[in-house]
């Protein structure tokens, strides 16, 4: 099999993407399946990638949001996904270890390898540019900024096909991230409070989880638009300049939040974060820090907590319906946070998301229309 499309490419850390013809010159293998991708949300984790901590290896088609109609598949035991269904893509897992094997596949021993590093190893190049070049082409076990994607069923989610397929793949990562921080690590429910710093997707992803929840929340921001959408979305907004922040929000949460939810990476609001706790309150960060993080005294007294939380502790193939059925009961309206590009399009996309003007930006390869 060969099939060639559209994809954007990175040749380099510090230059814009280009939009190439590139060839996939392998069929899907058993436990593998191609897809038409309908749409490809862009992550932070995308863009990290030209940061010096977070290289992966270039050329590389990125792109770990997508989503889209299953085309082929090679078939196997375990493969449940067939030709015609419409499927969001999330991250890649083993699927044998221990803590794949105890439903926690976002804490895989082997998630750092195949996600960021391309750790299924090829003898041949599966994905080359037009001069037969090879294509780093699994990043998160998909590479979506991309007319087609081939990857592991296991990272695929069967969805209703009456749902605008074109705008679900940030469920896979972006939206499940901040909801899944709320509903699986967090098991929060009504009576609960919750502090979400952070209004960008993961953490308006969080805000309307809560909601749909019952819990109490407030958000912090520094951007008016975003503080407005959280209070849209059912939060109490309050802006990040606000002084003493940490008695703020315990006077807004009645004495201290429950939860909070840390998506900005900034030690001061981490620190901001868990002093705005109740005893015994629980923090989750959910971005990747890149300095050091000195905690403040006290800050952890009386039975205060803190943790990584990756992907959610999602299961996709139960949470990404379970998202779905929210959003069509009207209680999870992450299509509000998204603008459609097309793929050609990626680096305004980008330079829109920096700006701040858009929330989730949503390539759209060209041939789908929205």
């Amino acid at each position: 099999m060969t099939v060639r499309f559209q994809a954007a490419v990175l040749r380099s850390y510090e230059d814009p993407f280009t939009i190439e013809e590139v060839t996939l010159r392998t069929e899907p293998a058993e436990g593998e399946i191609l897809v038409e991708i309908a749409g490809c949300g862009m992550c932070r984790t995308d863009l990290a990638v030209r940061r010096p901590a977070g290289r992966s290896p270039l050329p590389a088609v990125l792109g770990h949001e997508g989503a889209g109609t299953v085309v082929r598949t090679g078939g196997g035991p375990d493969t449940a996904i067939g030709v015609g269904d419409h499927v969001v893509l999330s991250f890649d897992s083993c699927g044998h270890c221990r803590n794949c094997r105890g439903a926690a596949p976002a804490y895989c021993d082997s998630f750092a390898s195949l996600n960021l590093f391309g750790g299924r190893k090829e003898d041949t190049p599966r994905l080359t540019d037009a001069s037969g070049g090879a294509l780093a082409p699994r990043w998160f076990g998909q590479s979506s900024f991309a007319a087609y994607a081939l990857v592991p069923a296991r990272n695929a989610v069967r969805v209703d096909p009456a749902l605008p397929v074109e705008l679900l793949g940030p469920l896979g990562c972006g939206f499940l991230t901040g909801a899944g921080a709320v509903l699986n690590a967090f098991g929060a429910g009504p009576g609960d409070t919750l502090a979400v710093l952070g209004a960008g997707a993961v953490g308006l992803a969080a805000v309307m989880a809560a909601t749909a929840a019952g819990a109490l929340t407030v958000a912090v921001d520094r951007h008016p638009r975003r503080l407005a959408l959280a209070e849209r979305f059912g939060a109490i907004p309050l802006p990040v300049t606000t002084s003493g922040l940490s008695e703020r929000i315990r006077r807004l949460t009645d004495g201290g939040a429950q939860y909070a939810l840390d998506t900005t990476a900034s030690p001061p609001l981490i620190n901001d974060a868990l002093r705005a706790l109740r005893p015994t309150g629980s923090l989750g960060l959910v971005a990747r820090l890149h300095t050091a993080l000195p905690l403040e005294p006290g800050t952890l007294d009386r039975g205060r907590g803190i943790r990584h939380i990756c992907e959610g502790d999602a299961v996709p193939g139960l949470l990404v319906p379970r998202l779905t059925g929210l959003w069509q009961a009207g209680r999870f309206p992450f299509d509000q946070l998204i603008r459609t590009y097309p793929l050609a399009g990626i680096n305004e996309a980008e330079r829109d998301f920096h700006a701040g003007r858009v929330v989730k930006p949503v390539l759209i390869p060209e041939g789908r229309s929205r």
